[in-house]
């Protein structure tokens, strides 16, 4: 069984939503890519864990096959 957390961890999710779109405020595409690559490298080293690594990415796969 997964420990990937689905549900929102964040006291204000709202706020973490527009602090990550912020971030790319006034970015070129290539720009907005790097930052999002950087991120998301970043966020998995900390959780540091790759069953929960493997679930995330099935996930965000899922959500991107309905986009």
């Amino acid at each position: 069984m997964t420990k990937l957390s689905t549900s929102s961890n964040f006291a204000k999710p709202d706020d973490a939503f527009r602090m990550i779109l912020e971030a790319h405020r006034g970015l070129e595409d290539h720009a907005s890519h790097a930052l999002d690559t950087a991120l998301v490298l970043i966020l998995a080293n900390h959780i540091g864990d790759l069953d929960v690594l493997r679930d995330a990415i099935e996930l965000a796969k899922q959500s991107a096959d309905k986009a």
